[in-house]
């Protein structure tokens, strides 16, 4: 009897599929791609037949809105993939290139949405999806509004919605309501009550626009706020802010700009975030680039990433010294 070849596994090529090898014999974890965490129930529904023939007894929700398929054995992978893409569903991806971005509900049908989040990590999706950078993995986060509930500051790029209010004094009905609700400080009332607008102050959340009776608070621009250099994990970094009041047709051409600034000075650096390259080389190069492209968008004299040092300080725990 003829012995049958054994089949090799290029792990390192399946990961960059979306392929994640798991500790048992031949499995492996199958992340799939949900731009803005959005899935059709229809899809839904397929998924969890094809989880239920192929896979375990559960599915795992990751923390950048995807859903991954456990315990999937290779020898299944390309009848996992063919009945995935009968409903549409597409594998996701890993390694150094781009991620699947993920996004708030945006301001479809959340109230306190700015921007069509969805919209825009759709279109990073389709345009910049697995865009390989040569480093490090690149992600990509949208939040609707300063709540900020995707965490864009803690992605290489992230966005926040944003609004820069006016106040016409000759429209003020001097009802308070604006005060009252501005949770930072940034409006407080005059000796006759009348509100006075503290910019410093201001998160650019559009409330008092949203809630003025008499439309004398007013938006005068709208767009996102850009963070750049942010990441979690072993060594945690907040982005900084490098552009305000971005429109959302600008979004696709700084995410390109932003990597591709990467890509070039992280050359020769090994396996490096674009967080620790700003830090070793410097915001201002990356500034200056953006400036060109983006005059009026881009924040002169911004800070670096803030570093989040989660190391234990002072006496190690569980010793004894007795």
């Amino acid at each position: 009897m003829t012995k049958k070849p054994e089949v090799k596994v290029d792990l390192k090529n399946l990961k960059a599929g979306g392929f994640i090898k798991e500790r048992g014999k031949d499995l492996f974890t199958v992340r799939l791609r949900m731009p803005g965490g959005r899935l059709p129930v229809e899809r839904l529904q397929k998924i969890a037949k094809v989880a239920e023939k192929y896979g375990g007894e559960f599915v795992h929700l990751s923390v950048r809105q995807s859903i991954e398929l456990i315990n999937i054995h290779f020898k299944d992978f390309d009848s996992v993939v063919a009945e995935l893409a009968e409903a549409g569903q597409e594998v996701a991806s890993c390694g150094p290139r781009l991620r699947v971005p993920v996004a708030c509900g945006g301001c479809e049908y959340n109230p306190n949405g700015l921007m069509d989040t969805q919209q825009a990590a759709l279109e990073v999706d389709k345009e910049l999806f697995g865009t390989m950078t040569g480093h490090h993995k690149f992600k990509v986060g949208f939040s609707g509004c300063p709540h900020d509930c995707p965490k864009a500051a803690i992605n290489d790029v992230g966005f926040v919605g944003a609004v820069q209010p006016g106040w016409d004094k000759n429209k003020c009905l001097v009802c308070g309501l604006c005060i009252s609700a501005c949770r930072e400080g940034a409006i407080v009332p005059d000796e006759d009550q009348r509100p006075v607008f503290l910019a410093e102050n201001c998160l650019y959340c559009g409330d008092c626009v949203k809630l003025c009776p008499s439309e004398a608070w007013q938006t005068l621009q709208k767009g996102y706020s850009v963070y750049a250099g942010g990441k979690w994990g072993r060594r945690p970094m907040v982005g900084t802010l490098v552009a305000t009041f971005l429109s959302a047709d600008q979004v696709i051409d700084i995410v390109r700009e932003i990597m591709v600034w990467y890509q070039g000075q992280a050359a020769g650096m090994g396996r490096i975030r674009l967080g620790e390259v700003l830090l070793q080389k410097g915001i201002e190069s990356l500034i200056e680039r953006l400036r060109i492209k983006f005059p009026n968008q881009i924040k002169l004299g911004t800070a670096p990433p803030a570093v989040i040092d989660r190391q234990l300080r002072g006496e190690a725990i569980g010793t004894d010294d007795r």
